[in-house]
């Protein structure tokens, strides 16, 4: 079997992705537990802890949300022991409420906590930069810019963390957490410490009487903290010509570099690896110069308190930052550039590529072939049409946000995990059409609940639709608490939905293969009715494992997937499972429809829904 990405000796060089070097360094830093809830782009940092975790004593766990996970991380902490947890920025605000509590407390054990930021957009309903968190909750921030050294900060991140009795915030960017570079390995440490509870009451209980004394301490550990960072290794001038400062934070240093190189000038330099606080004497060397131009992705964080500490220095230095780069999107060379070249005075010719010379076609989202969301929604569009009724389609997080699109168009809104249910809830309060609510097992799990129990005791009638595929799937197929496995494969308690779905007090559940169109389609009527009728909520859990795992783990165990055709002489071309279905292995060609037989999955529902019974498994 080949060695984990993250597994070998001090000396190793490997190419690794941004996330596996900071899961790296995190194994050189001795850890005893990692705790997260996938998303991305942070997933990958605790997958591949997860294939280290025997090898190296270190215990993994995908929770059920980021809150939990943070909570997990800080008992870890308070058993003296260090532990990681990792989340995508979102993840963060899901878990700020003990983030706000644990600046004041402090920890015992190093606790870093990663947060990995979506400039762009790329996979998340907003670009939110978390660097504000450790603003609002004291609690130091750190930017590796590139992938080495996203090893050995994490690495750093922990002594610092125990030497100044903090948790710190290590916020990395898609392009970083994505992005592979090589990365020497250093000495794992073998952290030999007894795993003893710091009792504490007067620290860990949050109590009135407490809390000032701790918030003195938290400004004191801050300032202390602005003294010492002047000289941390990851902060550094660089020497250079002219009296303009350009300051990178991130990985943004990275297109810094590149585009001083395509501008051909060599202005100094200040590399900021510790965005909160600022360096007190490194910002104080900045305001030397005439000019200071700051490069960072998102928000003017770094900007902002530049300014707030030369107009305390009386400082007269000309500050730029987002007047020159965009405050919306993902930077790249060619607009770093731009903007410096503006700021130095030097012209730029931004490079063209090669045009590829061919149109490519259209490629709309959609949902994969054989996947049991497309059954789901195809079955509830039929009952709605069948009860007569327009629904308040309620979307949630996760593959089936993919509803949004043609042909379905099922999500009116979506909003954030668990946001379905709840507000999908004061809309049914008021709504005469039905709420129909769309929410996926690992959502469920990690924020649907509080919202279905609400849904009970305040007597709300909405249909909820778990669509079960048995995974996290849209981060990678991670397991969750209804798998019955962990994430390196162990066996676990699995916990069905509609065990909880009834343990909450739903009266009505019912359980159906999502396949099954027709025995599906009647369900959720039957919900509708009930919904309206006893004014309560009602739950279809729709299940079928995820097809795009079904199909790997059929070719792992060596099974031959049968696709299917369709019989164009039964074909009447009504178009039902090409326009209404539609399945990405179904397509219009020379005036037929045909299946791409390579793309099938063999699931057979587009038999199943086939009026002209036209549709039939590929034989011989």
């Amino acid at each position: 079997m080949a060695r984990a990405a993250i597994s070998g000796d001090s000396g190793t060089r490997k190419l690794l992705l941004g996330n596996e070097a900071i899961a790296r360094g995190a194994v050189e830093a001795g850890i005893s537990a990692a705790a997260a809830y996938p998303g991305t782009p942070s997933t990958e940092i605790l997958e591949a802890l997860a294939e280290v975790a025997e090898e190296y004593g270190v215990y993994v766990e995908w929770s059920t949300n980021e809150k939990v996970a943070l909570e997990v991380g800080i008992g870890v902490s308070m058993m003296g022991l260090r532990a990681l947890v990792a989340m995508k920025h979102v993840g963060l605000n899901v878990a700020s409420d003990p983030l706000m509590s644990l600046g004041y407390t402090g920890v015992v054990g190093g606790l870093v906590v990663v947060s990995a930021d979506d400039p762009n957009a790329h996979s998340s309903q907003n670009e939110q930069d978390n660097r504000y968190y450790g603003l609002h909750s004291y609690i130091p921030v750190f930017e590796p810019s590139g992938v080495q050294e996203a090893k050995d900060m994490t690495r750093e991140l922990f002594q610092l963390s125990e030497e100044h009795r903090t948790a710190v915030i290590l916020r990395t960017t898609t392009r970083l957490s994505h992005s592979r570079g090589e990365v020497m390995f250093g000495a794992v440490e073998r952290v030999h410490r007894e795993p003893v509870f710091h009792r504490d009451p007067e620290r860990w209980a949050l109590l009135p009487p407490y809390s000032l004394r701790k918030h003195r301490e938290v400004l004191e550990r801050i300032r202390t903290l602005e003294e010492k960072l002047g000289e941390w290794p990851f902060n550094r001038f660089v020497e250079g010509d002219g009296d303009t400062l350009i300051v990178s934070a991130g990985f943004a240093h990275a297109y810094v570099r590149e585009a001083l190189d395509w501008l051909k000038v060599n202005p100094p330099l200040l590399k900021l690896a510790s965005t909160y606080p600022l360096p007190r004497a490194l910002a104080k060397r900045a305001l030397e110069f005439r000019k200071i131009v700051v490069v960072e992705e998102l928000e003017p964080f770094v900007e902002d308190q530049l300014r707030a500490f030369a107009q305390r220095e009386g400082s007269s230095a000309e500050i730029h930052g987002k007047d020159l780069f965009p405050r919306v999107g993902e930077l790249n060379t060619a607009l770093v550039a731009s903007g410096l070249s503006k700021a130095l005075g030097v012209s730029f010719d931004p490079p063209r590529g090669n045009a590829a010379g061919v149109e490519l076609p259209p490629r709309p989202p959609t949902l994969c072939p054989g996947c049991g969301h497309r059954s789901t929604y195809y079955a509830v569009k039929l009952a709605a049409a069948r009860a007569r009724v327009k629904p308040v389609w309620a979307n949630d997080i996760g593959c089936y946000t993919l509803g949004f699109f043609p042909p379905f168009r099922m999500a009116d809104f979506t909003w954030s995990m668990g946001s379905a249910l709840g507000i999908g809830m004061g809309i049914a309060r008021f709504s005469k059409d039905p709420v129909v609510a769309f929410i996926g097992d690992s959502t469920f799990y990690h924020a649907g609940i509080p919202g279905l129990i609400n849904a009970v005791y305040n007597q709300y009638p909405i249909v909820v639709v778990v669509m079960d595929n048995g995974v996290t799937a849209m981060t990678g197929h991670q397991p969750h608490p209804g798998s019955g496995y962990g994430p390196t494969g162990e066996k676990r308690p699995a916990i069905p939905v509609e065990n909880l779905a009834r343990a909450c007090g739903v009266e009505f559940v019912e359980v159906v293969p999502a396949y099954e169109v027709a025995r599906l389609r009647d369900a959720v009527e039957r919900a509708i009715k009930y919904a309206r009728e006893k004014n309560a909520p009602a739950v279809v859990v729709a299940r079928q494992f995820c097809a795009l795992e079904e199909l790997r783990m059929k070719r792992m165990r060596g099974e031959a997937v049968v696709p299917y055709v369709i019989d164009q002489a039964k074909c009447v071309k009504c178009g039902i499972c090409v326009d209404q279905f539609s399945c990405p292995a179904i397509v219009r060609e020379n005036g037929s429809i045909k299946i791409l037989t390579e793309l099938c999955a063999g699931c057979g529902v587009c038999a199943s829904i086939c009026p002209a019974k036209a549709i039939g498994p590929l034989s011989g």
